[in-house]
């Protein structure tokens, strides 16, 4: 490690970084100005951005849902795999791979899919979550939320559900136009 510090008999000011193999440490006695500020610093979004759901709301959302489907056909995964917002949202939720949290493998294994079958998707480039969607494109989203509930998955499950309440809806009942 060299220090590079001049000796104050030049009247030279001392630098305070020291410089290890092209690695600047700063000096925290003198730090640097921040040239970003905590404003326009890009944020890793966190669990606890998103309001907290209660039980309370979550059953108003299922029976919320259970109303619209009683009037509307289910929607299935295949109408879900058209939503690139929700996708991503799904992605993020069921990709991880975390000892603890029920992903997409226990999903995709509950559903019949074979060790080989898990194996080979997680093997693609494309995300497992949505390697796994796809081969089930026929089932109802209802289905996948009773996956939920049975795997404690409440942030998926209320994700779904207000797909289902909320985008879903305005979907269906979009106004055809005819491109002229």
């Amino acid at each position: 490690m060299k220090r590079n510090r001049e000796t104050a008999t030049n009247n030279s000011p001392v630098e305070d970084t020291c410089v290890t193999d092209n690695l600047i440490i700063e000096n925290p006695g003198h730090p640097m100005p921040a040239t970003i500020t905590n404003s326009d610093r890009i944020k890793q979004p966190e669990e606890n951005d998103y309001p907290v759901t209660t039980i309370n709301a979550l059953s108003d959302l299922t029976n919320s849902y259970k109303e619209n489907s009683e009037s509307n056909s289910s929607p299935t995964i295949s109408d879900l795999l058209n939503d690139e917002d929700l996708l991503y949202i799904l992605k993020i939720k069921l990709d991880p791979c975390h000892p603890t949290v029920k992903n997409w493998r226990n999903f995709a294994s509950k559903w019949g899919m074979s060790y080989d079958e898990l194996c080979f998707l997680e093997q693609k480039q494309q995300s497992p979550t949505i390697g796994f969607l796809l081969r089930n494109s026929e089932r109802t989203v209802e289905q996948l939320i009773d996956l939920c509930k049975l795997y404690k998955r409440v942030d998926v499950q209320k994700v779904l559900l207000k797909w289902i309440n909320v985008d879903w809806p305005m979907r269906v009942h979009k106004p055809y136009r005819n491109n002229v």
